[in-house]
């Protein structure tokens, strides 16, 4: 794209109409949004049509702002020359209704995506524009069929707009990628809705976007139900969501809910920080939930005495076989055990009013005791109302109560590592991740507390994607899958990048735990668009050792600045300055220094002591040109250099210590260097 293009003027000046378009369609859109009808004419089939035509980009054109992205990625020529179509981020039609840009989900625009010199898919001509903002900078034209032999070169070119979209300096944020999806992507981003879709990925082929633009896809071409049923993307951390979070509004689907699991919980709670890897194996182990069913019906018990309580000049009495008889009977009867509640109370006013030496009704007995004292410590013994968090607090503050609830599911080293101090009160607890489907668990045992369905029940969605899958525990999966109205998911992730303390070993064990009413579809996404050949080549030394057998990624750019191995003397100077080296070379670009979890505050201290502003693993962290990350936060995201600090202490941390390596090897887009003082792993000297 050096030389100027003939045709560039003529496309420059297409662009312009196409957002005069734009911005006419928003204006009427907002007249309709605002109760102004749209433009009469025609037959009442056609009006009708373009009402609804009308009605529903209302939402995605009132909601989208471009910004700085472009509105339209290129053009396709069908074979014949009659019309050519323009493909872009959303659908613009002129005031005649006839269409100025076809949005890039659209059927018709497969081509685009797909065409290929042996598969041209109708195509003559396919071609990519380079842009900024409104402003034409290229075209990058690619010839199918006979046009080939009219071509000067000879050649098929197409990578332009591809590599300068991967050479682009990162900001912080994760880009959209649909200027340049590419056809084994655009397949998976086009799959069918029904069922579930398995997608391994290595890292830098894209399958974060993919599963982003399939949400978005989706929702286009399954509007009705979806946009009613929801679509939710599930992410591994918040820092993950801040990095995807301007995706979606970008493609001009706003609607989607991003979340991680944490933020799906009712009713909500405090959560923050991660279990050590021993507690959080136990929490992610399925045999849990047979614990958290036993200590609710720990919770559900019978009298220890007989009990008696004044009404009037009687005395009703309850014995103990009286409620046993009553727990017996709500458990038959509730199919939740906050809906039992109501159960055992009707049944213990009724045994009370038979009680009476006279004939007396219940409801005259509940309206007259049900405010005693004695009756509500009754009622709170036999079958108490409780929330997740008061069953856990209760079950996880008292060896006794674990010993109880576990009867031989787990060691008692295990059952140890669910122990931990008591709270003042359940309400003051801040919960940790792996604490978080455990809560879910014990919602979905108790069920909605009286008068507090609409913020104890769940909901539920069309279709969820879920992101880095690979790491999520059994009873973690089961908590998202639980959100799943029909059994419709994307899952996606790297079974080489599986780390921590669920790392699963292959796929098989995550299907285990998927839907699979109606199968699960397999697919492999195989081109590493994002590293450069020679960092690629230095985290293909880690990769047998992180998955053996797993097929290495096929990078697309071969050449890139070679890694380079740093020793370092004084580990708080010379990583500053090499950091300092790293955000100089990559310009506008940004720098993260990954670094086993204990070497994080030092390390930032580091920089505090130089006067260097860095940003952490936050929401905004990235926003710094250098953010300091631990390895155990850093996969998903992708900046221009990457430092990997100590790579022996992030091998020794962890049961997998080597897949967190890999990952923090596969970070960047331009540059990677490696800063040492203890020994070098031998894995990685050349």
């Amino acid at each position: 794209m050096s030389e100027r293009h003939p045709e560039l003027d003529t496309e420059q000046a297409y662009l312009d109409w196409a957002y005069a378009c734009l911005e006419d369609s928003r204006q009427r859109a907002v007249r309709v949004a605002s109760g102004h009808q749209p433009q009469s004419g025609g037959t009442e089939q056609a009006r009708l049509e373009r009402e609804i035509a009308v009605d529903g980009a209302v939402n995605r054109l009132t909601q989208l702002d471009l910004g700085d992205r472009s509105l339209v990625f290129g053009r396709i020529d069908p074979i014949g020359g009659v019309e050519r179509f323009y493909i872009g981020r959303v659908a613009v039609w002129d005031r005649d209704q006839d269409p100025v840009v076809v949005d890039w989900r659209a059927p018709i625009a497969e081509p685009f995506y797909r065409a290929t010199g042996r598969e041209p898919m109708g195509l003559e001509r396919r071609r990519h524009f380079a842009s900024r903002g409104r402003t034409l900078l290229g075209l990058d034209d690619e010839l199918f069929g006979d046009l080939i032999n009219e071509a000067v070169d000879g050649e098929v070119r197409g990578q332009g707009a591809l590599i300068a979209a991967i050479e682009a300096s990162r900001s912080g944020r994760l880009g959209d990628i649909v200027a340049t999806i590419q056809g084994e992507q655009d397949e998976i981003i086009r799959a069918p809705l029904p069922g579930v879709l398995l997608v391994q990925g290595g890292p830098g082929t894209g399958k974060t976007v993919v599963a982003l633009h399939r949400a978005a896809y989706l929702l286009y071409t399954h509007r009705f139900p979806l946009e009613g049923q929801g679509v939710l993307v599930i992410g591994p951390n918040r820092l993950f969501l801040a990095y995807i979070e301007q995706v979606l509004p970008s493609l001009g689907e706003a609607g989607v809910e991003i979340a991680v699991l944490g933020d799906l919980l009712r009713p909500r709670v405090a959560v923050d920080g991660l279990d050590e890897e021993p507690i959080a194996a136990v929490k992610g182990d399925l045999r849990i939930t047979e614990v958290l069913a036993r200590a609710v019906r720990d919770r559900q018990r019978p009298l220890r005495e007989d009990f008696s309580v004044g009404f009037g000049v009687f005395r009703l009495r309850l014995t103990v076989e009286e409620s046993a008889a009553i727990i017996t009977e709500a458990r038959r009867r509730a199919r939740r055990h906050n809906a039992g509640r109501r159960i055992v109370e009707e049944l213990v006013f009724s045994r009370l009013a038979a009680s009476a030496r006279r004939p007396v009704e219940p409801q005259a007995v509940r309206e007259q005791l049900r405010g005693e004292l004695a009756i509500r410590e009754l009622l709170e013994w036999m079958w108490p109302v409780l929330t997740p968090a008061h069953l856990l607090h209760d079950l996880f503050g008292s060896r006794a109560l674990l010993r109880s609830a576990n009867r031989g599911t787990f060691s008692e080293g295990e059952l140890a590592q669910l122990h931990r101090p008591r709270s003042v009160h359940a309400d003051e607890v801040v919960w940790s991740f792996h604490d978080v489907p455990l809560l879910d668990e014990a919602r979905a045992l108790l069920g909605a507390r009286p008068g507090r369905r609409d913020v104890d029940e769940v909901r539920t969605y069309g279709h969820i994607c879920i992101d880095e899958a690979q790491d999520l525990s059994p009873m973690e999966l089961r908590m998202a899958v639980r959100r799943s109205l029909n059994g419709s998911m994307t899952v996606v992730g790297d079974i080489a990048q599986a780390t921590g303390a669920w790392a699963n070993a292959g796929w098989d064990q995550v299907i285990a735990e998927l839907p699979d009413r109606r199968g699960v579809s397999r697919r492999e996404l195989t081109v590493g668009y994002r590293i450069p050949g020679p960092a690629m080549d230095l985290a293909n030394r880690v990769l047998p050792f992180a998955a053996p057998g797993l097929r290495p990624s096929l990078p697309v750019r071969l050449d890139g600045d070679p890694p380079r191995i740093v020793p370092l003397r004084d580990v708080g100077t010379e990583l500053v300055d090499l950091a300092l080296e790293e955000r100089a070379a990559v310009g506008e670009g940004n720098v993260a220094i990954v670094v086993a979890g204990s070497m994080f505050r030092e390390t930032l201290a580091a920089f505090a002591d130089r006067g260097v502003p860095v940003g952490g693993p936050s929401r905004h962290g990235l926003d710094q040109s250098i953010t300091v990350v631990p390895v155990s936060l850093v996969k998903g995201l992708e900046v221009d250099a990457v430092v990997v600090l100590e790579p022996a202490r992030i091998l020794a941390e962890g049961s997998q210590g080597v897949r967190s390596l890999y990952v923090a090897l596969t970070r960047s887009t331009k540059r990677v260097a490696v800063a040492h003082q203890e020994p070098l792993p031998e894995m990685l000297i050349p």
